[in-house]
């Protein structure tokens, strides 16, 4: 099993180009043009799996997916001290700490 199946894919459609477009958050530089869906979505899973091959074979390291990453569940996030003055308040308003306050509102 490749590294790249585990991979982010997304299709969308590009109105500039009049066909869909893959792409892959792990990998992008890469992306593939269809104009059906399917295709988009099946060419560049293709093309992922053919450069990360391409990359085992000559030595290097691909991408880890995102999905196979572990995560420690802090992250700091810098706001205008207004803001946070506000987020402080209204959290004592609702008599819960402001980690849990911006949590809930970040999964909203």
């Amino acid at each position: 099993m490749s590294v790249a199946e585990h991979y982010s894919y997304r299709v969308r459609w590009s109105g500039e180009d009049g066909q869909y477009v893959g792409t892959v958050t792990e990998l992008p530089s890469l992306s593939w043009l269809s104009p059906e869906r399917a295709e988009a979505f099946a060419g560049i899973q293709q093309r992922a799996a053919d450069v990360v091959a391409d990359m085992l074979d000559d030595g290097e390291n691909p991408p880890e997916a995102i999905a196979d990453r572990t995560y420690s569940g802090k992250f700091m996030v810098r706001v205008p001290p207004e803001l946070h003055r506000q987020l402080v308040i209204e959290a004592a308003d609702q008599h819960v700490s402001l980690n849990r306050l911006v949590s809930s509102r970040l999964g909203a």
